[in-house]
C-alpha cells in the first residue's frame, strides 16, 4: 500500500483526480511533522476530513483530535472554551473548567473557521503556537501544552489581514504550510465515487434499495456548479434516494431536486475522457453491481454467459462466475463472442458507467463477502456456493 492509499483509507478520503492526488501528496509530506497547518477551502469542500487525515497519519494518531468550530462559539466565552477557566472567574463559573487546548494535550486540535476568532483571542493563540503556553481565564500562571494545531478557513486570510480583521503575525505562522482543498467543481470527475459512497452508506443505513444513477443523471450532476461543494452533493444524493425510493435515479429527478434547467449548468465543466476517468467509471460499475442489494445467486446468473442452459452452479465450480470451457467453445463457434483471445476477460457494459472485466468482478465479490463475514472462509464459501478449497485457491490467485 503506497502512502496516498494509506491516507485515503485512514479516514475514508476518496478521489482520483489530479487535484485530489496533489492534495493527498502534500498531506503525506507534512502529516508526520509537528508543524502548524492551515487548511483553506470553500464551505463544504471537506476541510475537516483533511484535518482528520493529517492527525491519523501523524505521530499523535493515538492521542485525541479535538475539533473546535470557532464560528459557533460566542465571542464572550471563546477564551474560556479554548483555554479553560478558574472557578469564580466570572458569573456562572461555578467550577474549574478544562479548555480545548488542555483536552488536546499530546494530541491535535482542529480550529475550524479560524478567521472568525476575535483579534484578542488571536494574540493568545499566537502565544500557544510560539511557546506552547496559555493562561486560563481568571488565572495569572501560564500553563504548558503540547499540541499540534491544524487551522481551517473559508476566508481569504490575506485580505482579512489587509482589512485589519486578522493578525498578520498569526497569519504568517499559519500559512507556512497551506493545504488547499479544491471545490467540487474543480474535480468533477470524482463525482461518480462520491455518489457511490453517499448512496451506499445512506441506503445501507436506511434499508433503501439502491439502483444507482443513470448516465444522463450523472451527466447533469457533473455539469452543475455545486456552490455547496461535497456537502451539497451528499445532501442531494440522500434527498433523491428518499424521494425516489427503489428507483433508478434519472436526469429528470436530478433536475427537479436541484431546481435547475439547461441554462443553470456550468458550461465550462467539461470532463476529459481519458484513461483515468475510464478507470473510475469501470470501478463504479463494479461497485454498483455489487451493492445494488441483488442476491448473490442473481449476480452469478447475470454473469454466466449461458442463456440456453438452466443448470445451476455447483460447489466445485472453480471459476465461480465464469463460463465453462465447453460454453466458451460454443460461443466461439456461433459468433456470440467476438475477439475471444481470452473469454474469461469478457467485459460487461453499462450505459451509465462503462465496462469492467469478469475477473475483476469475481475478485471484488470475494473481497466483499470476506469483509461481510469478517474473514470467515466457511461462511464466505457458503454464501458464494463454492467449496472452501476453491475459495482458498481464489484468495491466493487474487492475493486477497
Amino acid at each position: 500500500m503506497n502512502s496516498l492509499d494509506k491516507i485515503r483509507r485512514s479516514v475514508g478520503l476518496i478521489g482520483e483526480s489530479d487535484k485530489i492526488v496533489e492534495m493527498l501528496s502534500l498531506i503525506s509530506q507534512v502529516a508526520s511533522t509537528d508543524i502548524s497547518i492551515l487548511v483553506s477551502g470553500e464551505s463544504g469542500s471537506g476541510k475537516e476530513m483533511v484535518a482528520k487525515a493529517i492527525h491519523k497519519n501523524s505521530k499523535r494518531k493515538f492521542e485525541s483530535l479535538v475539533i473546535v468550530n470557532c464560528a459557533a462559539i460566542p465571542s464572550g466565552i471563546i477564551e474560556s472554551e479554548l483555554f479553560g477557566h478558574k472557578k469564580g472567574s466570572f458569573t456562572g463559573a461555578i467550577e474549574n473548567k478544562k479548555g480545548y487546548f488542555e483536552e488536546a494535550n499530546k494530541g491535535s486540535i482542529f480550529l475550524d473557521e479560524i478567521g472568525e476568532l476575535p483579534k484578542e483571542t488571536q494574540a493568545k493563540l499566537l502565544r500557544v503556537i510560539e511557546n506552547g503556553e496559555y493562561i486560563r481565564v481568571g488565572e495569572s500562571i501560564a500553563q504548558k501544552t503540547d499540541v499540534r494545531i491544524i487551522a481551517a478557513t473559508n476566508r481569504d486570510l490575506k485580505k482579512e489581514v489587509e482589512k485589519n480583521n486578522f493578525r498578520q503575525d498569526l497569519y504568517f505562522r499559519l500559512k507556512t504550510i497551506n493545504i488547499v482543498v479544491p471545490p467540487l467543481r474543480e474535480h468533477l470527475s470524482d463525482i461518480n465515487l462520491f455518489i457511490e459512497r453517499f448512496g451506499l452508506e445512506f441506503t445501507d443505513k436506511n434499508d433503501i434499495n439502491f439502483k444507482g444513477f443513470s448516465s444522463d443523471a450523472i451527466s447533469i450532476l457533473k455539469k452543475y456548479n455545486w456552490p455547496g461543494n461535497i456537502r451539497e452533493l451528499k445532501n442531494t444524493v440522500e434527498s433523491l434516494l428518499v424521494i425516489n425510493k427503489g428507483e433508478r435515479i434519472t436526469s429528470e429527478m436530478v433536475k427537479n431536486q436541484l431546481n435547475i434547467n439547461e441554462f443553470d449548468f456550468n458550461e465550462n465543466s467539461i470532463i476529459p475522457v481519458n484513461e483515468k476517468s475510464d478507470k473510475i467509471e469501470r470501478e463504479l460499475i463494479l461497485k454498483q453491481l455489487l451493492f445494488l442489494r441483488q442476491d448473490i445467486n442473481e449476480i452469478k446468473k447475470y454473469l454466466l454467459i449461458n442463456s440456453n442452459s438452466d443448470r445451476t452452479m455447483n460447489s466445485t465450480n472453480s471459476s465461480l462466475f465464469l463460463p465453462s470451457e465447453e460454453n466458451i467453445e460454443k460461443y466461439k463457434s456461433d459468433g456470440s463472442l467476438d475477439n475471444i483471445a481470452d473469454a474469461r476477460l469478457t467485459a460487461i457494459k453499462d450505459e451509465a458507467v462503462g465496462e469492467i472485466t469478469i475477473n475483476e468482478i469475481e475478485k471484488e465479490i470475494i473481497e466483499r463477502c470476506l469483509k461481510q463475514f469478517k474473514g470467515n472462509r466457511r461462511k464466505t464459501a457458503s454464501a458464494l456456493d463454492i467449496s472452501e478449497r476453491t475459495l482458498y485457491r481464489k484468495i491466493k490467485e487474487y492475493g486477497l
